[in-house]
């Protein structure tokens, strides 16, 4: 894995064997930045990273000049990875929390321009995460919300819907809060 662009361009992420996390492509992930890059200003943005894994979409927000991002990941391997990486790189802006991100959802009392979730595709919970992000009203004005998932998923219904994109078996499917 690698970081696309921005201050960290080209650096790679090395992710360790023991890692149970299932990593975004780099062919998904670059193909989701072109479509926000288009869509948003990645300068000064506070995102949160759901079920951040390897950290490699948190990191990527970092490069391109992300205020602040933070990591929610449970996983004591992904975390420690992640901090490791912030180290190795001088990134002194994202935040990692090892916890549940659903008793994260439910504490949080902050809003962000930018949430991305990435969570188990076999995650019995996984349908109901737009739901809990509009109803903790977690975005600010504008703000987007990019779901992780497989073709299983669809939620071109869902009230705050935008659009879906399919990139292999990498699908995302992307909210937005208008008000």
């Amino acid at each position: 894995m690698r970081i696309i662009s921005g201050k960290y361009r080209g650096r790679r992420i090395n992710p360790p064997k023991n890692i149970s996390a299932r990593p975004t492509t780099d062919f998904a992930k670059e193909s989701l930045f072109n479509l926000l890059q288009n869509r948003m200003d990645f300068e000064g943005v506070e995102m949160l990273d759901l079920f951040a894994g390897t950290g490699s979409i948190g990191l990527e927000f970092v490069s391109r000049g992300a205020r602040e991002v933070t990591s929610v990941e449970l996983a004591h391997v992904q975390q420690n990875f992640i901090i490791s990486t912030c180290k190795q790189l001088g990134v002194n802006n994202l935040r990692v929390i090892r916890g549940d991100v659903f008793k994260y959802i439910n504490s949080c009392a902050l809003k962000y321009d930018f949430i991305y979730a990435d969570p188990p595709y076999a995650l019995p919970e996984l349908p109901t995460l737009p739901d809990l992000i509009f109803e903790k009203d977690m975005l600010k004005a504008g703000g987007w919300f990019v779901l992780e998932h497989s073709e299983s998923n669809d939620f071109s219904s869902h009230e705050h819907f935008y659009e879906s994109r399919r990139y292999g078996s990498v699908n995302f499917t992307f909210f937005r809060n208008n008000s």
